[in-house]
């Protein structure tokens, strides 16, 4: 079975958090949610399990990554409200284990796979934990500059092809433009990304530069 690699859980910012208790964890994260450190020391703690119940239901390792990814997206919403004393009827409430647990199996169950060949989700370049805050960045950018980022991003796109879709769709921009405004795309990204995400992922660099200079390196790919 394939490996579970998780650079993150050797940066300092993520070591630090380890003495702490799940419940301290999940406290933190609810609490400060413009610091992503205490996501990523969870997802550290638990990726393994989750990893491996998918990976033992999903034939293919490429769906698997691509179900994983999904499974710490759900768990990122459904994390931010949990109060696990709620979750079940025993004194005390449940464990964040199992509640993790339990939020898998639903995943697995519900899961509706798209083919291996559609899917472009790569684990080592898209860590769950990054490409949850990526989203949240997504969710509150301008809608022209993330539908440029998406083209450019998902599909592949040049700036002329962008360019030639906006023009079909009634928006006058020229491939000049469009590279302007993919420029100014991945400075939103990089500057309304958790500092600690950028740390962790980045080294605290923006986004611009590394994706400038290697278009390969797709920070949320599907």
């Amino acid at each position: 079975m394939q490996t579970l690699h998780l650079p993150e859980s050797s940066h300092p910012l993520v070591k630090s958090l380890f003495h702490h208790k799940d419940q301290e964890l999940l406290t933190l994260f609810q609490n400060y949610p413009d610091q992503g450190k205490y996501f990523v020391a969870i997802f550290c703690r638990y990726a393994l399990i989750v990893y491996t119940l998918i990976r033992h239901s999903v034939r293919s390792p490429v769906q698997a990554d691509y179900l994983f990814s999904q499974t710490w997206r759900h768990i990122f919403y459904e994390m931010r409200p949990l109060n696990l004393r709620e979750q079940d009827n025993t004194e005390g409430g449940t464990t964040l284990q199992n509640w993790l647990i339990n939020i898998t199996a639903i995943c697995i169950n519900q899961a509706d796979l798209p083919p291996v060949e559609s899917i472009q989700y790569s684990l080592s370049v898209a860590p769950p934990p990054l490409w949850c805050y990526v989203g949240l960045v997504l969710d509150t950018m301008e809608p022209l500059l993330r539908l440029i980022l998406v083209m450019a991003q998902t599909f592949h796109w040049s700036e002329t092809r962008i360019s030639a879709y906006l023009q079909a769709e009634g928006e006058s921009v020229s491939p000049n433009e469009v590279k302007e405004l993919l420029k100014g795309a991945y400075r939103a990204l990089g500057d309304n990304l958790p500092a600690d995400i950028r740390e962790i992922y980045f080294n605290d660099q923006t986004l611009a530069s590394p994706l400038e200079e290697n278009p390969d390196q797709r920070v949320f790919k599907l």
